[in-house]
């Protein structure tokens, strides 16, 4: 959902808060470094662990490197004494679009957990081992055989409900 360049900005503006423009400029030269650092393990194939996405790293640092410098510019030419998220302008928006964001995909995922349906279903012995019987012949669990069907249900214009006959599968 993050780009590398929204993890990059949040970061250098969490640990650019309060810094004045020598550390600024220390920083600049330690994401210089780290980016050429990647850089040259992607280019001699170096390894990375199972959780690093080789190309991702690389884009983040260079991201990095490059919000460090637009701070530094920032910084100098507004005469601040220091950083302060507060009053950057493009970090302020850019936090806003990606707050936005957030809150419109846990805003779906909100909508569709309130649209589920979970529910305890008591069978009488029979239909308990008939549902248990087919779900087990298709590879499936007794609740995915029960949602299959539930997928096909089709209610008539009288209200009446019915199933096409369909085979089950995993």
């Amino acid at each position: 959902m993050w780009s590398a360049e929204d993890v990059a900005r949040g970061q250098v503006r969490r640990q650019a808060n309060g810094l004045g423009i020598s550390a600024i400029t220390e920083q600049i030269a330690e994401a210089a470094v780290r980016e050429q650092e990647t850089a040259e393990r992607l280019r001699r194939g170096g390894s990375f662990s199972e959780f690093e996405d080789p190309a991702r790293l690389a884009a983040t640092g260079a991201a990095k490197h490059e919000e460090w410098r637009r701070i530094r510019d920032l910084v100098e030419a507004a005469g601040w004494d220091s950083y302060m998220p507060e009053r950057d302008a493009k970090s302020v928006k850019w936090d806003e679009e990606r707050r936005n964001r957030r809150d419109g995909a846990f805003g779906v995922r909100r909508q569709e957990r309130r649209d589920e349906l979970r529910a305890e279903l008591r069978l009488s012995a029979v239909c308990g081992r008939r549902v248990r019987a087919v779900a087990e012949r298709a590879g499936l669990q007794p609740d995915e055989l029960l949602a299959q069907l539930v997928d096909r249900i089709a209610v008539g214009e009288d209200g009446s409900v019915s199933v096409s006959p369909f085979t089950p599968s995993a």
